[in-house]
C-alpha cells in the first residue's frame, strides 16, 4: 500500500470567507509542493444514502502516495497556514483515504 494514492475528503462550514480564502490562497501551493493534486469541491452535494448527510463544502483531493499525504499535513508550514482554516470554517471531519494498486 505504501505506493497506492492517498485521498483526503474534507467537509466544512465558511463562517469566515476572509479567513478561509487566506487558508486557500496558501492550500494549492502547499499541495503542489507535496505532489498533491485538486479533484474537486462542491458547495452543494447530494447525499443520496445515509442517515447523516452533510452540510457545507466538500473537498477532495490526492497524493500519490501515504508518504507525501503525511508530509503534507504533518509540514509545519502546512500546519501555520491551517489556523486560517480553523478560524474561518467548521469542520465536520477531515478523512484520509487509502487507494488501490492499479490491477494486473
Amino acid at each position: 500500500m505504501a505506493d497506492a494514492p492517498v485521498f483526503y475528503i474534507a467537509n466544512f462550514d465558511i463562517h469566515d470567507a476572509d479567513k478561509y480564502r487566506a487558508y486557500e490562497e496558501g492550500f494549492f501551493p502547499m499541495l503542489k509542493k507535496h505532489g498533491g493534486s485538486f479533484i474537486t469541491y462542491d458547495d452543494a452535494s447530494e447525499t443520496i444514502e445515509g442517515s447523516s448527510p452533510r452540510t457545507g463544502r466538500i473537498v477532495l483531493f490526492q497524493f500519490p502516495n501515504e508518504a507525501a499525504a503525511k508530509a503534507w499535513y504533518e509540514d509545519p508550514e502546512y500546519q501555520e497556514l491551517s489556523k486560517h482554516r480553523r478560524a474561518g470554517t467548521h469542520l465536520h471531519f477531515l478523512t484520509r483515504i487509502h487507494g488501490m494498486l492499479p490491477r494486473k
